[in-house]
């Protein structure tokens, strides 16, 4: 019994945490389907309410999760051929091509998955909805103009000469904590020749790492950060406070597309394909647009030459950054600049 009760408490010490943020409805059909997002529902809500007014006879159980438990949950769900969610929509896309790596995808064509290119359509079981840069952000009050770094080797440059601007007033994701903020680390690492130098910088300025994307944006706009690096513009977007500007790195800007899966066991495959396919069309990507997930500038309305516009694919590439060994020797990396997950610091 003893033993029994030592593996039972390292099962539930093993068992991912949960991060379930919390759960929203919309309609009132017979059919109700369930969708597991990073996306906010307030943001998510014009677009599901235009959806559902063209098919009545559905419902939507729409809950908002953390990128990693959500895809520890789905992962679990796969594993145990198990129904869970008829679709997942999550900004951290590595962990859904390695869900659909691992047979967790249920496939789907249409005349508008076909639309897509290659590079936003892997194995017709996930698909890229949207076009979101990471960016970077500081507050318009308390940052001089002169001051604000409109590339990485700017930022590097203000570190560098201004070290007391910016202690404790930098931050950016954790990459532990959030999927996504370890998908453009990882992008970073892959990209940028500054990479190692932005580390040490964070590190002498004592860099704030922590979660999420509305709390670096709120955090920014009360001045407890200056600037925050590497978040998602279609959060900026979506919250928009007057006092936070938004930088596009003219060195090179990322691009993410979140990816959209409907589990293999899904119980209401076929209304998560009709979602999947009036995302993809004009009214969906419109309402995208007008939410902030869709950035539809090109390189004159953007400022950034086309060279610096860096996609992030859909391809078995993203699975690198999942690899244990390189992944713990990526965050041993850059715990040594960060340290541990500080949290946001006090109001002022």
């Amino acid at each position: 019994m003893i033993r029994l009760a030592l593996l039972l408490l390292l099962l539930c010490l093993a068992a991912p945490l949960r991060a379930q943020e919390a759960v929203t409805r919309f309609g009132t059909g017979a059919t109700e389907m369930t969708i597991r997002s990073t996306t906010d529902a307030g943001i998510f809500r014009p677009v599901l309410d235009a959806f559902l007014e063209a098919h009545p006879d559905l419902s939507i159980r729409y809950e908002q999760w953390g990128s990693n438990a959500l895809y520890a949950l789905s992962r679990e769900e796969c594993d145990a051929g198990r129904a869970g969610a008829d679709a997942v929509l999550s900004s951290a896309v590595q962990h859904m091509v390695e869900l659909v790596n691992h047979a967790c995808g249920w496939t789907w064509r249409s005349a508008r998955t076909a639309e897509l290119p290659p590079s936003l359509r892997w194995r017709d079981q996930l698909w890229g909805l949207t076009r979101e840069p990471a960016v970077m952000i500081y507050n318009r009050d308390l940052l001089a103009p002169a001051d604000v770094p409109q590339s990485r080797f700017a930022l590097l440059d203000l570190m560098r000469q201004k070290p007391g601007l910016l202690r404790g007033r930098i931050a950016t994701y954790d990459i532990e904590a959030s999927g996504l903020g370890y998908l453009f680390a990882f992008s970073d690492s892959l990209e940028a020749t500054t990479y190692g130098a932005l580390l040490e910088g964070f590190a002498r300025a004592g860099g704030v790492a922590t979660c999420c994307s509305a709390e670096l944006i709120r955090a920014v706009s009360d001045g407890r950060f200056l600037i925050a690096y590497n978040v998602l513009g279609s959060y900026v977007s979506a919250v928009a406070p007057r006092n936070v500007g938004v930088v596009l790195p003219g060195d090179y800007t990322l691009f993410l597309s979140r990816g959209y899966m409907i589990p293999a066991r899904a119980a209401q495959p076929q209304a998560a394909a009709a979602l999947l396919d009036f995302l993809l069309g004009a009214e969906g990507r419109a309402l995208m647009a007008a939410a902030g997930m869709i950035d539809m500038s090109g390189p004159s309305e953007t400022g950034l030459q086309q060279s610096a516009m860096r996609p992030i694919q859909l391809t078995p590439a993203l699975l690198v950054g999942l690899d244990q060994q390189r992944s713990a020797q990526f965050i041993a990396l850059w715990r040594a600049a960060f340290g541990p997950g500080e949290g946001l610091p006090p109001a002022p």
